[in-house]
């Protein structure tokens, strides 16, 4: 297989070094990810400057990289259209230093990059850990995007929606299981804290705090906070099916 890592968080991040790593297991890979960091960039693309990109060592055997100055669906983009030798069969993004989850979803660009494999129709995945800490380890939840990988090939997974794998930062041991689960629901409360400068002006800082708002067990966040792994399909359409039919009474 010719498989396609992205992520948001950089090249050098380990998250993505351990899953290119971890999917050497079944194919050749090709890096292609932010020069760095670049998380919550969503489905941003670059349109008004030019993208570099420079082929890096990533020190891993049988893994080919590629850094470039463009966002995470750019570097997608960029890998599935121009850096390539072929067409990926694989599309992974990952693994992201904390959740993405419920909403936290429409903002990420790990999802984002693995969205541009499910719009080009190739099977996709974006994977991200339960922990947001520099010291993380992300063995375990690379353990579970090959797995998850390899059932999504065997049972010839629909390649027009994106699987999103989040994975609890717990030890393997303690992990259930897997769950397959819709989009959960938070809000945050706190909203922006509001600073003064050393030169008198006020500036914001974000400092939401989560709140779970749908408690249903079958949503992701719950899953993952009762020690399963959950896996989400993403439709990759936004239509609202249900209010086409009220809309067109209405005008």
């Amino acid at each position: 297989m010719r498989i396609l890592v992205c992520n948001d968080d950089g090249y050098l991040f380990p998250g993505i070094r351990a899953l290119a790593k971890a999917f050497t297991a079944m194919g050749e890979v090709y890096i292609v990810a932010p020069e760095s960091e670049r998380s919550a960039a969503s489905n941003a693309i670059t349109l008004n400057n030019i993208l570099r990109v420079k082929e890096v060592d990533m020190g891993i055997p049988g893994v080919k990289g590629f850094a470039t100055s463009g966002t995470p669906a750019d570097c997608a983009k960029l890998g599935i259209q121009t850096l390539l030798p072929g067409r990926p069969d694989l599309v992974v993004s990952g693994i992201n230093k904390g959740q993405n989850m419920c909403c936290d979803i429409m903002y990420s660009g790990t999802c984002a990059a693995g969205y541009e494999g499910a719009f080009a129709d190739i099977l996709s995945m974006s994977v991200s850990l339960n922990n947001p800490t520099p010291d993380a380890d992300y063995s375990i939840a690379s353990e579970w995007a090959v797995k998850c990988a390899r059932k999504l090939i065997e049972i010839k997974a629909d390649p027009k929606y994106l699987y999103n794998l989040n994975v609890p930062n717990i030890p393997k041991d303690q992990i259930k299981g897997i769950k397959i689960t819709k989009m959960g629901w938070i809000d945050y409360v706190g909203g922006f804290e509001k600073r003064i400068d050393t030169y008198g002006r006020p500036y914001y800082w974000v400092n939401g705090r989560p709140q779970v708002v749908d408690k249903d067990s079958s949503c992701d966040n719950n899953a993952v906070a009762d020690a399963y792994v959950s896996l989400t399909p993403l439709t990759r359409d936004l239509t609202a099916y249900d209010q086409i039919g009220v809309l067109k009474s209405a005008f």
